[in-house]
């Protein structure tokens, strides 16, 4: 129940949710798990073809869902806003191919750690600044999805919490690595060199604080896309005159543009300034999720009873 005069829009949303989803014959409903007050009612509202998506958190969320025979996606347990929790599930939707072009959805979110407020419907395609790698090929043909989704957190996770409490900006590269390494130029020192590829790999948690710690050097990370790290402190070459994504955002994120148009890679990105995290592909800026911060209107800080 809503305390202290508030107004519940849980329930009418969620109701509204499942009726917009059959009038415009939505591929897909996708819920925030610990956000939705009674999960069985919403099952239950959405009629085939049409699927529940439960974005889960954490492990609780996970095998609730399983238990409802709900499909399930986890997400980083960031606090994002509205609009960066549906950039970040529709990013992993497309990499996972449980979004694909032409299909439209529906979303129920809310500010982080509450209740549901907010619905948004979309079709893919109309919605540039969302979903500017339509048209792109499919985003993981050549980079398994773990991998991508493992860098994605680890930017978001620095994206929160920087290292030894300063910013850091930095850039991974995945995939086509031949190609890319002969567009770049490795440090005199390669943290990674020496090491089996099993025990540089970045889908191993164990390298995970090594890999943050580097990150605050200047230079790019270079992972083949089964997620080995082939060097770190790498400075990107290719001309960022090759590049036809969107520029002046600076030389790191030129620099992502212009080696995902003359390579076969994904690059992804963290901005030292804003805390910013990019991913780019075939030259072009495919989405970014902007960090949250205690000033912004809909972070859990500023909530008042």
């Amino acid at each position: 129940m809503a305390k202290n005069n508030e107004i519940d829009f849980a329930a009418p949303i969620v109701e509204a949710g499942a009726q917009v989803a059959k009038k415009v014959g939505a591929r897909a409903v996708f819920a925030y798990f610990d956000a939705v007050r009674n999960p069985v009612k919403l099952k239950d509202s959405i009629k085939p073809p049409t699927k529940l998506i439960a974005i889960c958190k954490d492990a609780s969320d996970v095998e609730h869902a399983k238990s409802l025979g709900v499909i399930n996606m986890h997400v980083p347990a960031f606090s994002l806003s509205r609009m960066g929790q549906i950039k970040m599930a529709t990013l992993l939707a497309f990499s996972q191919g449980l979004l694909k072009q032409g299909d439209a959805f529906v979303f129920l979110t809310g500010v982080a750690g509450k209740s549901i407020d907010t619905l948004v419907t979309m079709r893919v395609g109309e919605e540039y600044e969302l979903f500017q790698s339509v048209g792109q090929p499919k985003l993981t043909e050549h980079i398994r999805r773990p991998v991508f989704e493992k860098v994605l957190t680890l930017c978001l996770e620095l994206s929160y919490e920087g290292r030894e409490g300063k910013p850091v900006g930095t850039i991974f590269v995945i995939g086509d690595h031949v190609e890319v390494q002969k567009n770049g130029q490795e440090g005199r020192i390669n943290p990674f060199k020496g090491y089996t590829e099993k025990e540089r790999n970045i889908l191993d948690d164990s390298i995970k604080e090594t890999v943050k710690e580097i990150a605050k050097l200047d230079g790019a990370f270079i992972l083949k896309g089964t997620g080995v790290i082939l060097s770190a402190c790498t400075m990107l070459h290719a001309s960022a005159s090759t590049a036809t994504g969107e520029m002046g955002l600076g030389s790191r994120h030129a620099a992502a543009a212009a080696i995902t148009s003359v390579t076969k890679s994904i690059a992804v990105t963290l901005s030292e300034s804003t805390g910013t995290v990019r991913v780019w592909r075939r030259g072009q800026l495919i989405t970014e999720i902007e960090k949250l911060t205690r000033s912004s209107p809909e972070s859990p800080q500023t909530d008042t009873a």
